[in-house]
């Protein structure tokens, strides 16, 4: 089983001497110029070459062992993990009696194995370190990375609610838009119901972050602090509140409304007529005041 690809091992030397010959030309040249103030042209060439030649060697072992590295880096909380309990196991035998580091570890392995708030925060983090490693064998296995075969770098994940998130830098050759066709392969590699991804950062499109959902949380039962609010000594009625149902119109006792009563408009008063047809001159009260101009 190789642990470093063919690919990446051979992208990764040519990038070393790359790395080597710019660093040195480059830390030398100016290493040179500076000492040419102080001392013959000579000797600051032989100062420049003194120095740049170790700065290009230290660039060329960074370059080097980077996938190296970046594996650690895959492996650190393991690898933490497994140190510090090793180490506290040394400590702890090595300073106690076998009976107390037996009931030492019985502790520290059956409560939070008891506890469920801690069993539940215990197994939330297990998740998040399967899941990095759930979503590097993605990106090895079926998400086109760049000619190099450099790998994103996952960075840290966290449990939420639903599942986990993870924050990831993308390599040159890989966008959103490449990811969003292959979430629910995703999905299948995390063993969790649905993926989505996006962006970190409005600054950096390669700065993404995955969430993973593996459980629904709006269907279960939560708890009201309403309940709390309610009075425990109140006394409770003796006749329960019955609520009618399937009534009828006459059924309804509505209430009767007496509207106001309404006057009459008057009558006008019928129009008589003379013996020769001419309609009587009408009251000097209620004609309409003659025009002015008919008195001048």
């Amino acid at each position: 089983m190789t642990v470093i690809e063919a690919r990446v091992h051979r992208s990764s030397a040519r990038n070393a001497r790359l790395a080597f010959v710019l660093t040195a030309v480059v830390v030398g040249v100016l290493a040179a110029v500076v000492a040419a103030s102080y001392w013959h042209p000579i000797v600051a060439l032989i100062v420049g070459a003194l120095v740049g030649v170790p700065c290009g060697a230290a660039a060329w072992l960074l370059v080097r062992v980077w996938p190296v590295l970046r594996l650690l880096w895959w492996w650190s909380t393991e690898v933490l993990l497994s140190a510090g309990l090793l180490t506290g196991w040394v400590q702890l035998a090595g300073h106690t009696p076998m009976l107390v580091t037996l009931l030492v570890v019985a502790l520290a392995v059956g409560v939070p194995a008891g506890v469920p708030a801690i069993r539940r925060l215990v197994v939330a983090w297990a998740w998040c370190l399967i899941v990095r490693h759930r979503l590097r064998v993605c990106f090895a296995q079926f998400i086109i990375a760049n000619q190099s075969g450099s790998l994103p770098l996952i960075l840290w994940a966290k449990p939420t609610p639903v599942g986990e998130r993870v924050w990831v830098y993308l390599r040159p050759g890989l966008s959103v838009k490449d990811l969003e066709g292959r979430l629910d392969k995703i999905a299948v590699t995390c063993h969790a119901s649905t993926v989505l991804i996006e962006r970190a950062t409005e600054n950096n499109a390669a700065y993404v972050r995955f969430d993973i959902k593996r459980r629904e949380v709006l269907t279960a039962n939560v708890g009201s602090p309403l309940v709390e609010a309610i009075d425990r000594n109140a006394p409770v009625s003796a006749s329960p509140l019955t609520v009618p149902t399937a009534l009828d119109l006459p059924d309804v006792d509505a209430p009767t409304i007496t509207l106001p009563a309404q006057s009459k408009p008057a009558k006008k008063p019928a129009t008589t007529t003379t013996a020769n047809g001419s309609k009587p001159a009408a009251d000097s009260s209620s004609a309409p005041d003659d025009d002015v101009s008919d008195w001048i």
